[in-house]
């Protein structure tokens, strides 16, 4: 995704200039519309705030942006794929219709052959490509307060157990529970390490991590279950402060992270999250001394486990917690990671185990 393309103020600057630079490599995502352009697109630019970039029209696809039809990104996609542009003109002429294989039989084509030629173009199948813009569409009308028959009708579904059920496996929920439902929002925030993903809604930071953490995805889905809402991509206040407030800490300037977090977990775990935030910056614990501090000596595991399901790097300090013998044990962002936000701590205030062999 965002991981292999130019500096992001970089391509705003192409894309206000409607650049031809990235065509094909790069593509703008607008969040006050749910769409994506090329870089090219002779449209009004949108703020600089409301733009992500993706590197592939299936990344787009799949966070829930439809293609913009100025510049009709798909058709650029397409190249000289008759099968593929005639597919793409029967979908804009039919966008809210349930597509299936035996409407290309009907139509004389092979699925296997549209299947691959439609990834070979954009990275995702046509029948894909159709149910995320139906469903996508039908996500923010609910979230809007739209009644779900009206968001069935709309995305093409004749059967409400259909919709239920489509509904559910793209966005993770059934859509009665989605009606009228804060969505969570989602968006990156680059950093010396590497960007990081911050999922918000509009008073509180429910995630932020490492965009490749392996339990990321994961993460999402448990965060999607407790939290009982879709996460689309977005910004919002505590996302904008978050960014900030990061922005100091890696600077060196400050350690003081006053974002309203959402700690969704067990009771022990918010107890040792309680613990790992009580940490002084440029200082560390291990292990049992947190057992020590919640009352259960016994259980440096389950303390363990309550450091890895922590999903708010950073704010809630999990890298302060190493091994009884001093040595840095795991840490999902990565050992290399938890060792340079140490070290980054101890210049901050060096004390303790940050002493100048470390730097």
């Amino acid at each position: 995704m965002l991981f292999d393309l130019p500096n992001d103020d970089i391509l705003y600057d192409a894309l206000l200039a409607r650049s031809c630079d990235y065509e094909g490599q790069a593509f703008a995502c607008v969040k006050s519309t749910g769409i994506f352009c090329r870089l090219s697109c002779p449209a009004r630019k949108p703020k600089r705030e409301n733009t992500l970039f993706f590197d592939s029209i299936a990344a787009c696809v799949n966070s829930g942006f439809r293609p913009c039809e100025r510049c009709r990104p798909l058709e650029q996609a397409a190249g000289k794929e008759p099968l593929v542009e005639q597919l793409l003109k029967l979908l804009d002429r039919h966008p809210d219709r349930r597509w299936t294989e035996d409407d290309l039989v009907r139509r004389g084509l092979d699925p296997s052959t549209v299947r691959r030629a439609f990834k070979r173009s954009f990275g995702v199948t046509f029948l894909d490509l159709a149910r995320q813009r139906r469903m996508g569409e039908a996500a923010r009308q609910l979230s809007a307060g739209a009644s779900v028959i009206a968001a069935q009708v709309d995305a093409g579904y004749e059967s409400p157990s259909g919709f239920r059920a489509a509904f559910a496996r793209l966005i993770g929920e059934a859509p009665a529970k989605a009606q009228g439902r804060a969505l969570l929002f989602a968006d990156w925030i680059d950093t010396p390490l590497g960007p990081m993903v911050a999922v918000a809604d509009q008073t509180h930071l429910h995630l932020l991590e490492f965009h490749d953490r392996k339990a990321l995805p994961a993460e999402m889905e448990r965060l999607k279950r407790t939290a009982r809402s879709a996460v689309v991509p977005g910004r919002t206040p505590p996302i904008e402060r978050i960014e900030t407030e990061l922005k100091a800490y890696f600077a060196g300037l400050s350690g003081e992270f006053l974002t309203p977090l959402a700690l969704d977990g067990s009771a022990f775990e918010r107890q040792v999250w309680a613990r790992l935030m009580q940490i002084p910056i440029g200082e560390t614990r291990s292990y049992s001394d947190i057992a020590r501090e919640v009352g259960t000596i016994e259980a440096v595991r389950a303390v363990a486990r309550a450091n890895g399901a922590n999903r708010i790097a950073i704010v809630v300090p999990c890298h302060r917690c190493i091994g009884a013998d001093g040595s840095l044990t795991g840490y999902g962002g990565g050992l290399e990671r938890k060792q340079w936000l140490l070290r980054h701590e101890g210049k901050m205030r060096p004390v303790g185990l940050f002493t100048e062999e470390m730097r």
